[in-house]
């Protein structure tokens, strides 16, 4: 195929730089990457280097540089959206640069040179011959055959080079997921410049290699080898960088910093002169003036300008530390002494710890209604660094390592130690039964009442047997709010209480008891009933209140039931026993008071059917009937007396007893 090359005259641009290659990678368990660059940078050359699309964000919002002999001028990419930038305002679109013809019918209207002839392009078309070119000149229509090697010059330098920038910016966009950062300069002579930002990363995810003891050993150690799965997700290859692995809680915020974000501002209507108008002059009178004009809206105040400009030089920094491990608050860093090589989008696995922690195995119980224990390790982290949460895969044997199951490590700090369970134990068995007592330990009178203090004992009994093995068993139970244990308690945290004992072989009871402290106040009186010296005897009906009342059924049995649960040694059991002894002469006394009313009440009966007899009767049965009601008066009289002295004799002894304890 012919092809014709389109001049299109612009000011060369100045050669690329090399890419300012990547040093240094720091990986934080925030998901973050502190990426640094660092290299020579010749004087007042600019430090060039791509960036993933996704981490322009981060860059812009993060970038430091390090230079210690020259300023910062500013930062330049690409746009965003790059073709749409680069086709704005301009008669193209990226399909016209499909071919030739396409590129040139486009651009009509634009004025070329081509073969000599010089015009405004007017159509072209790909022919056998050649490309066939129309241009229209002072005089006329020029048609213009193209053979290959002839140029087509736009004489308007300005659009030549937009449309080359256009051609830039096609060509950029087929890889439109990174940008080319240029920082410019300023600087007299040649120096090492390292700049620094963060981006997004994977999470590097530690795991370790556990080598335990046997069980049942002690003094003994055990061997904890870290590795890192480490991802390479920049878009550039790691050739030899240092790679630091930071375990911290740091937060991490993102921020749209490259996405043009417009304000939306409320529109103000043009104001313009109102109309005028006029009415015909019908003689000598005062002319309506016109209404006044509209002022005109006040110009908008010109855009603030900035220029991004170091002020003063920046400080070198030291470019890595020189440790294996480095602790600082809340954050733990593991800098590996080789440098690393990784392609961009390529997984490594790569060793950062390899220590021997003392170490025990044992069986540990979190459920305490599990049959079998877990097994387990506990170590002491006697390194002088926080060793990050990871997965623990725990391998036992003498010779030969066998893998005995995976574990969860949390953070664990130095000086701290930390149980891991990785597997059940098959063999030892554990069986529990709970129970529930209250031992009363004082009983105290109070005015009409009596209080009996008491301890809840909450146990859990486990029966062990470890079938001739030998070891620690350590049991974790939840706390119980206002409750407090009577076991030895050799730890306390996020588990609850730790309880640790010693089996030998042999079969053992463990016995895990908490005690709260209650307190009962036993009323003596219903207030409900109101205020007993106030109780008349004719208005007072004992047998409806009969249950409620002191001495009444169940009053007697309820205090003798605490009695007798009561040692004979607890503080008050003789208060309780003569409030008993005062019950039951109160039960007494009521039952005399129910006896006297029902009495009472029938003798008033009687006398009602006397009257009624006297008035159904005449003659001499009447004055027989007379006497027979003298007789009933007098005895619903006496009864009615003698109920009343039956129930006060109850209240005053009621009374009494309310008035003990003070």
């Amino acid at each position: 195929m012919r092809r014709t090359s389109l001049a299109l005259t612009l000011i060369a641009p100045a050669a690329f730089a090399a890419e300012m290659p990547i040093r240094g990678v720091t990986l934080s368990s925030a998901g973050i990457a502190q990426i640094e660059r660092a290299g020579e940078v010749a004087a007042n050359a600019p430090v060039v280097f791509r960036a993933p699309l996704g981490d322009v964000d981060d860059l812009l919002r993060s970038l430091l540089i390090l230079d210690p002999a020259g300023r910062v001028e500013g930062l330049s990419l690409p746009a965003r959206d790059l073709l749409n930038e680069a086709f704005r305002g301009l008669p193209l679109r990226p399909a016209d640069f499909e071919n030739r013809a396409s590129l040139l019918n486009a651009l009509r209207g634009q004025e070329a040179e081509a073969a000599g002839a010089r015009g405004r392009i007017a159509t072209a078309a790909e022919t056998e011959a050649g490309l066939a070119l129309s241009l229209i000149g002072p005089r006329g229509l020029l048609s213009v055959l193209l053979k290959p090697g002839d140029e087509v010059t736009l004489t308007d330098s300005a659009l030549a080079a937009r449309v080359a920038r256009a051609a830039e910016a096609l060509a950029a966009a087929r890889s439109d997921d990174e940008r080319r950062i240029e920082i410019r300069l300023r600087s007299d002579r040649a120096r090492q410049v390292a700049v620094i930002y963060i981006a997004g990363a994977p999470l590097w995810k530690p795991s370790y290699r556990l080598m335990a003891p046997p069980l049942g050993t002690t003094g003994q150690q055990a061997r904890l080898m870290g590795w890192a799965v480490v991802e390479n997700a920049s878009g550039s290859d790691w050739e030899g960088v240092r790679i630091a692995l930071v375990s911290d809680d740091a937060a991490a915020f993102r921020q749209p910093i490259f996405e043009p974000i417009t304000v939306p501002r409320p529109e103000l209507p043009v104001r313009i002169a109102e109309a005028i108008h006029v009415t015909p002059d019908t003689g000598p009178q005062p002319m309506a003036a016109a209404a006044p004009m509209m002022p005109p809206p006040p110009a908008p105040a010109p855009a603030a300008r900035s220029a991004m400009r170091g002020e003063a030089p920046l400080a070198p920094a030291p470019l890595a530390v020189n440790v294996a491990a480095e602790a600082a608050a809340g954050r733990v860093a593991f800098t590996l002494e080789q440098p690393v090589t990784i392609r961009s989008g390529q997984t490594a696995n790569l060793p950062f710890l390899d220590v021997n922690l003392p170490a025990e195995r044992l069986w540990w119980v979190q459920d305490l209604g599990a049959t079998r224990p877990l097994q387990a390790l506990r170590f002491r982290n006697t390194s002088n660094h926080v060793l990050p949460d990871g997965l623990v895969t725990v391998f036992g044997g003498p010779d030969t390592p066998s893998f005995l199951g995976d574990a969860e490590l949390r953070a664990l700090s130095p000086g701290d130690q930390r149980l891991i369970a990785f597997a059940r134990d098959r063999d030892l068995r554990i069986s529990s039964q709970s129970s529930n007592r209250d031992d009363i330990t004082r009983i105290t009178p109070r005015r009409g009442f009596v209080t009996i203090e008491s301890k809840r004992i909450e146990e859990t009994a486990l029966a062990i047997d470890p079938r001739g093995a030998r070891g620690v068993l350590v049991i974790d139970l939840p706390r119980r709010p206002g409750a407090a244990p009577r076991f030895p308690v050799a730890a306390e945290g996020e588990f609850g209480l730790r309880h640790e004992t010693q089996l030998e072989a042999a079969p053992k009871t463990i016995r895990l008891g908490f005690e709260r402290d209650q307190r009962q106040d036993i009323a003596l009186w219903d207030q409900g009933l109101g205020d007993p010296l106030l109780l008349q005897p004719a208005q007072f009906d004992l047998e409806a209140s009969l249950r409620r009342l002191p001495g009444g059924p169940g009053s007697v049995e309820r205090l003798q039931e605490i009695l007798n649960r009561t040692g004979a040694d607890v503080p008050g059991r003789d208060v309780l026993a003569s409030t008993i002894t005062a019950l039951q002469e109160l039960r007494v006394l009521l039952d005399a008071a129910r006896l006297a009313a029902r009495e009472a009440r029938s003798a008033d009966q009687a006398l009602g059917r006397a009257r009624q007899a006297v008035e159904d009767r005449t003659g001499g049965e009447q004055q027989a009937a007379r006497q027979r009601l003298n007789a009933a008066s007098r005895e619903a009289e006496a009864k009615g007396a003698a109920s009343s002295r039956a129930f006060e004799a109850w209240q005053r002894a009621v009374i009494a007893l309310l008035q003990q304890g003070g």
